[in-house]
């Protein structure tokens, strides 16, 4: 099934100023995330993040840190095992989720929306774990359990369905 802009929702998971230094591949991980929420500002899905212990992991890094119109501050690895999740989230449509660590915070967030029977849509490439051979074992982990697996650019083009949408242009930029 392809995406819809219509009732989704862009989840970034923890790019946090403190962690993203050890990611690898960090630079790609934000660059990604903040395509998807540029794409997500202009077709207007809401976007929301969160934020593992940021007393000692700091905030959102500062390319992203103005697109959530909410942020969840937790201390569960999974954001569903915060009291506060519920009401971060919409009710139905896409989640579409980005961030790090890939095996950690991403993954148990990931499993307890499936399991809460959402349909989660993993951006791979705006994905992040400090080893490679983490994130790679998540991302398997979260398909054979139901999470669609994509790329922000597949996110941006099904989004848009057609290249007469009015926000075209605008979109598409942010793939040159």
């Amino acid at each position: 099934m392809v995406l819809s802009p219509d009732g989704a929702v862009l989840l970034l998971i923890d790019l946090q100023e403190r962690l993203m230094p050890v990611i690898a591949d960090h630079e790609v991980v934000v660059a990604r995330a903040v395509r998807l929420a540029e794409a997500a500002t202009l077709l207007d899905v809401q976007i929301r993040a969160t934020e593992q212990n940021p007393a000692g992991l700091g905030p959102t890094v500062p390319p992203l840190s103005g697109y959530p119109q909410a942020v969840l501050a937790k201390t569960s690895f999974s954001a569903a095992g915060d009291p506060g999740f519920a009401a971060l989230l919409p009710a139905g449509g896409d989640v579409v989720v980005a961030g790090v660590e890939a095996h950690v915070c991403v993954l148990q967030t990931v499993l307890d929306l499936l399991a809460g029977g959402r349909r989660v849509v993993w951006a791979a490439d705006a994905t992040g774990s400090r080893d490679p051979a983490d994130r790679e074992v998540a991302i398997e982990r979260a398909r054979r359990h139901g999470a669609e697996i994509v790329t922000s650019e597949m996110v941006l083009f099904e989004w848009l369905r057609d290249a007469r949408h009015p926000r075209f242009r605008e979109v598409h930029k942010l793939v040159k």
